[in-house]
């Protein structure tokens, strides 16, 4: 079946693509959640207009996410762990807890954009990447400290 998509979807194409799926997987999942039209030529024309509001609205998005990576490139974020010998953390930083210190600092990002490379289980001074938005990724220093 033939389909066009509305939106950016993970494996199948970007917004504005027509792409041949099978019909179950159109009718039951796609087309149900408003993530794509049956393609014929009345889609299309809709498509276009709903793909000027997405580029209005991308691009504001991107400005918003332009100035907050701004701001997170000169922050730093110190974390107070326990530690046992040789400075071995017990456990490991998480996104979740990066999450939480910026909210105390005043920036509300959710935790699956931080991402960590490598996980943090040691003191010291790290950098992990906050991806504000598809274009835009801010470095951020961590500061990983003992507890007491």
């Amino acid at each position: 079946m033939k389909i066009i998509l509305r939106q950016d979807v993970e494996n199948l194409g970007a917004m504005g693509e027509i792409v041949v799926v099978k019909d179950g997987y159109a009718r039951n999942f796609l087309i149900p959640r408003s993530l794509a039209y049956f393609a014929t030529a009345s889609s299309l024309k809709r498509l276009e207009g709903e793909k000027r509001q997405y580029a209005k609205k991308q691009a504001t998005e991107k400005a918003i996410a332009e100035q907050t990576a701004a701001k997170l490139s000169d922050m730093q974020v110190t974390i107070a762990m326990k530690v046992g010998e040789e400075g071995k953390l017990f456990g490991s930083v998480t996104p979740q807890a990066i999450a939480k210190e910026l909210e105390v600092m005043g920036f509300n990002l959710d935790r699956r954009h931080i991402i960590i490379d490598e996980p943090i289980k040691s003191l010291g001074i790290f950098s992990v990447k906050v991806k504000l938005h598809t274009d835009v990724v801010a470095p951020l220093k961590v500061w990983v400290i003992n507890e007491e």
